[in-house]
């Protein structure tokens, strides 16, 4: 019998599946270490147990030459670009990295980095306390006291610029995976980017469907509607940027302006919290919350919400006072 390439519902339903197993192994790892070492080591290391567990999984089928449980239940299986052979150990090696390590580790990369480039804005018990905290870690000691040697060499307007840039960048593996899922339905190959990256395609071992083609047209409409909704994700991602970068720009032109304040009356102004001066080119939250103007806007940079309230919202949404007294 003919081998024929893998549609987009069987590697859907084999993603599922594996998805299902590997989440019971992990629940069972996870129940296990936490009734052997306790409640507070297993939050310590439940990252790390999923990402051995996910190995485990992927090493005794991937790894070892055998279809996943997934693979075996849509009955296809894994070949090389040639689509003659089963992939090379090599490149099954690869496809379990990039699967199940790679994710992990740049997962860990982007948080060590956000946590010590905050770090780096607090006071210096904060950073202090911050730091003792962190050695708890045991397994992200090595990367931790890499992250701060880094960030230790940048100053701190070089350190305020990373900020934004490491923000970019996680939203930025968000809209790859949605753009490569989008792609996905609309050829019908690799589902995964860890595949794409291997090289490893799909074969069925069951005779050709006669719904393959309705199957195909109805992906490549969703792919369709899939591209058009991030397009316009991406297009309102990039009115916020502009909208923030606009505020700064009023910002600048503000700046310089004196207090519109008498002497008597400046004495008695209230002070912003987060700067902890008198509040100069006063700004309304959307809640009504004063700050200044350069406060907020900087604030609103890495949170969209109230400092005091916690509400959120849109930094377009905050209004400059300009004859306010």
């Amino acid at each position: 019998m003919p081998l024929a390439p893998a549609n987009q519902s069987q590697l859907i339903r084999s993603s599922q599946k594996d998805e299902f197993y590997q989440t019971f192994l992990r629940n069972n790892a996870n129940e296990t270490f936490q009734t052997l070492a306790g409640s507070k080591r297993w939050l310590d290391w439940r990252r790390e147990i999923e990402l051995l567990s996910d190995l485990a999984y992927y090493g005794l089928t991937t790894f070892s030459g055998f279809q996943t449980l997934g693979e075996e239940y849509v009955n296809i299986v894994q070949v090389d670009p040639t689509k003659r052979r089963i992939p090379s150990r090599a490149r099954r090696s690869l496809l379990v990295l990039c699967h199940a390590f790679f994710p992990y580790l740049l997962d860990k990369v982007l948080m060590c980095l956000e946590n010590e480039l905050e770090a780096g804005q607090e006071s210096a018990g904060g950073v202090s306390r911050r730091q003792a905290a962190s050695w708890r870690w045991s397994l992200e000691s090595w990367l931790k006291k890499w992250m701060q040697h880094a960030v230790g060499l940048l100053s701190e307007p070089q350190r305020k610029a990373c900020v934004p840039v490491v923000f970019v960048l996680q939203q930025s593996l968000t809209l790859l995976h949605r753009l490569h899922v989008a792609l996905f339905y609309v050829s019908g190959s690799f589902y995964h980017l860890s595949k794409r990256a291997a090289g490893i395609s799909y074969l069925r071992v069951i005779g050709r469907d006669g719904d393959d083609a309705t199957i195909s047209s109805s992906y490549r409409l969703l792919g369709a509607v899939s591209l058009l909704q991030l397009l316009i994700t991406v297009c309102l991602q990039l009115n916020n940027f502009r909208q923030r970068q606009r505020a700064r720009q009023e910002w600048k032109l503000y700046r310089n302006l004196s207090p519109q304040r008498t002497q008597s009356s400046s004495s008695r102004a209230a002070r912003c919290i987060l700067c902890l001066e008198e509040r100069r080119h006063s700004t309304s939250t959307p809640c009504g919350h004063l700050f200044c103007w350069e406060c907020i806007t900087e604030w609103c940079n890495t949170k969209a919400e109230c400092p005091l309230c916690r509400e959120k919202f849109q930094p377009h949404r905050l209004v400059y006072l300009r004859n306010y007294s």
